[in-house]
């Protein structure tokens, strides 16, 4: 079973999230966008795991104790760099408390087999994947300079900086992810409450 654990959005962030995309979309036909439906915060992406693994991963985050945050959703940038850009996304503020809870994810799966992340925790919602060259986050051999997303970036140049709305979490979940010709469909198998 392929797993990762994040955060949910409100649904009312979700709609202007929606409506942002429907808006820029047509910028950029060839990028593999994310369905409104499937956009959540990463906490910690697992990958593929046995039933059993799967009921320690569940008991290990039940003895997480944290306090709900507030999640601001706004801007909006690009993965590795602008002028690589592989990946399109929305920021999110909240970044202390919403790494810590990503840390502490992090901590208790390592007793579990579950390696730490390389990475510093970077929170945000990837809206596209570029269409014509690697979606790896990361500069790739061979990458051509702004061969993805050229003219959305040239058209969100000349926009104001969205603002999508704040949140609390009040909960995360571990979620199974199916991937299927449509693209990957995400299952909450255990929902987890913060304080």
């Amino acid at each position: 079973m392929r797993i990762f654990i994040a955060l949910d959005i409100d649904d009312s962030i979700r709609e202007r999230i929606k409506r942002f995309m429907e808006g820029v979309r047509g910028f950029d036909p060839e990028a593999r966008w994310v369905r409104h439906e499937s956009l959540h915060i990463t906490l910690k992406f697992i990958g593929e795991k046995p039933p059993e693994a799967i009921e320690q991963i569940k008991n290990a985050l039940r003895t997480i104790e944290m306090d709900s945050m507030e999640i601001a959703f706004r801007g909006y940038g690009f993965f590795p760099t602008v002028k690589w850009p592989r990946v399109f996304w929305v920021g999110i503020e909240g970044v202390p408390q919403l790494a810590s809870l990503a840390a502490a994810v992090d901590k208790l799966m390592l007793p579990l087999g579950i390696p730490r992340e390389e990475h510093a925790f970077s929170p945000h919602l990837t809206l596209a994947r570029g269409g014509t060259a690697s979606s790896s986050p990361r500069w790739q051999k061979g990458d051509r300079l702004k061969s993805n997303f050229q003219q959305l970036q040239e058209k969100l140049a000349v926009m104001p900086q969205p603002e999508f709305g704040t949140m609390t979490a009040r909960e995360f979940f571990l979620y199974q992810s199916q991937l299927s010709q449509g693209g990957s469909r995400y299952l909450k198998l255990e929902r987890f409450a913060l304080r």
